[in-house]
């Protein structure tokens, strides 16, 4: 799961990585490996040349593509009560980070089926604005997250 509690009142979401960095180096390395396979036989021609860019080319396409994926998972969000207060901090890819917070009272979780931007998009509502939380995750982590974020607020809610 790509949340999970690290407190009783503080909840860390992250998208999930299904590459380790050993394996984006297996990956690249296996990849090298094929593409020199037909690159042998051609030592000593013309043909070599021509076909030489094409393989680097897409061995920096890979390497690329594959950072670019790690880069963009490096999203943290945050929820956490502080008080009567529920905090929500984002922490982008790029290092900025954005806060929500309002009075528990008036948190009201909602769970879109459809409309939104994922299926079973999560939304957390009050003190006059709708934040998404979790929105990374999958289609069927959704709905646990809704049933969570649910039962936290109603039972700080009715603690207070």
């Amino acid at each position: 799961m790509t949340y999970h509690w690290t407190a009783h009142d503080r909840l860390e979401l992250r998208p999930h990585r299904s590459l380790p960095m050993t394996g984006f180096a297996i990956v690249i390395m296996t990849f090298f490996a094929f593409i020199t396979i037909p690159l042998t036989a051609m030592i000593g021609t013309v043909l070599l040349w021509g076909l030489l860019p094409f393989a680097l080319i897409t061995i920096a396409a890979l390497w690329w593509g594959l950072r670019r994926s790690y880069r963009d998972a490096e999203i943290l969000e945050v929820l956490e009560l502080d008080g009567h207060d529920l905090v929500l901090t984002r922490t982008d890819p790029d290092g900025t980070t954005r806060d929500w917070r309002c009075n528990l009272h008036w948190v009201r979780v909602t769970k879109h089926d459809t409309g939104g931007p994922v299926p079973q998009y999560v939304t957390l509502n009050g003190n006059g604005r709708e934040v998404e939380i979790g929105a990374f995750l999958s289609e069927d982590e959704r709905p646990g997250l809704y049933d969570d974020l649910t039962r936290f607020v109603d039972r700080h809610r009715n603690r207070g």
